[in-house]
C-alpha cells in the first residue's frame, strides 16, 4: 500500500482510495488527484483495499473492475453488503452500456471506460462528492415519511425503527431528487440528468430505482411509495 496525504488541508481535503492492479495507473491517478486537492490512498487488490479500509474511511473510491482474484464488481457488492456508503466509480476496459448497467446493479455509482481522460474522472468524482454532501438547510425541504421509515433530505439520512438505513451515494441522490417534489412525476430523462447519468442512459435510472425500492418498500415487487407511471416516469408518494 502507498499513501499520499496533503498536510495543510488534512482536515478538509476529500480522501479518495484508488484501487487498481496496474502500478503505472495507480501512480498517475495518485499524482493527478493529489495535485488537484485530494488526499489519496492506493491499493493493488481487494485484499489491500480491505486492509486500508480498516484504518481510514475515504470519501470516495475509484475501483478497477478487472483485477485478479476478487474483482471490482465482487468487491463492490461485498462493500455494499457490509454497509459501505461511499461513492464508488468503476474503471474498466469494457465500456459497453450493458457492462455499465452490470456495474450499477452491483452497487457502483458511476462507470468510466478505459482509456479515459483524468480530467473527466476528476469532474465525475467532484460531482459525486457534491451529491453525497448534505443539502443546505431550507424551509422547503421537509422530512419525508415512508411508512415506518423517514428520509431527511437535508442530512440525506434514511432511518427506520432500528436506526439508520444505509444508502449508497446513488440511492441517496435519487431519493433526494424525488423527495424534493413528492407526488410529482419525474421522467427518466429528468432523473438521469439530475443524477448525471444521461450518458449511461435511462436504463441506469431503472437500476437505481430498483435498488432504492429494496431500501424503502415493505415489498419491492409491490411498491407502496415509489411508483412507476407507465409512459411517464417515477413518482414518490409519501405516506403511512
Amino acid at each position: 500500500m502507498e499513501h499520499e496525504r496533503e498536510s495543510v488541508e488534512e482536515d478538509v481535503a476529500p480522501h479518495v482510495i484508488v484501487v487498481d492492479d496496474d502500478p503505472r495507473l495507480r501512480r498517475l491517478l495518485q499524482r493527478y488527484l493529489f495535485e488537484h486537492g485530494f488526499r489519496v490512498s492506493v491499493a493493488a487488490s481487494a485484499a489491500e483495499t480491505r486492509q486500508t479500509l480498516e484504518g481510514i474511511q475515504p470519501d470516495a473510491m475509484v475501483l478497477d473492475v478487472t483485477m485478479p482474484g476478487e474483482n471490482g464488481l465482487e468487491l463492490t457488492r461485498a462493500l455494499r453488503d457490509e454497509g459501505q456508503e461511499l461513492p464508488i466509480l468503476l474503471l474498466t476496459a469494457r465500456g459497453e452500456p450493458a457492462d455499465r448497467i452490470t456495474g450499477l446493479e452491483a452497487g457502483a455509482d458511476d462507470y468510466l471506460g478505459k482509456p479515459f481522460e483524468p480530467r473527466e474522472l476528476l469532474l465525475r468524482l467532484k460531482a459525486h462528492l457534491r451529491r453525497h454532501q448534505p443539502a443546505p438547510a431550507t424551509d422547503n425541504l421537509r422530512i419525508v415519511r415512508l411508512g415506518d421509515k423517514e428520509f431527511d433530505p437535508v442530512r440525506l439520512i434514511l432511518s427506520g425503527p432500528n436506526g439508520t438505513i444505509h444508502l449508497t451515494g446513488g440511492e441517496a441522490a435519487l431519493l433526494s431528487v424525488l423527495a424534493r417534489r413528492p407526488n410529482d412525476v419525474f421522467s427518466r430523462e429528468e432523473i438521469a440528468k439530475a443524477l448525471d447519468m444521461a450518458e449511461i442512459g435511462e436504463r441506469a435510472v431503472d437500476v437505481q430505482v430498483t435498488r432504492l425500492r429494496r431500501r424503502i418498500e415493505p415489498d419491492p415487487k409491490e411498491p407502496r411509495y415509489l411508483h412507476t407511471i407507465r409512459g411517464r416516469g417515477y413518482v414518490l408518494k409519501p405516506g403511512l
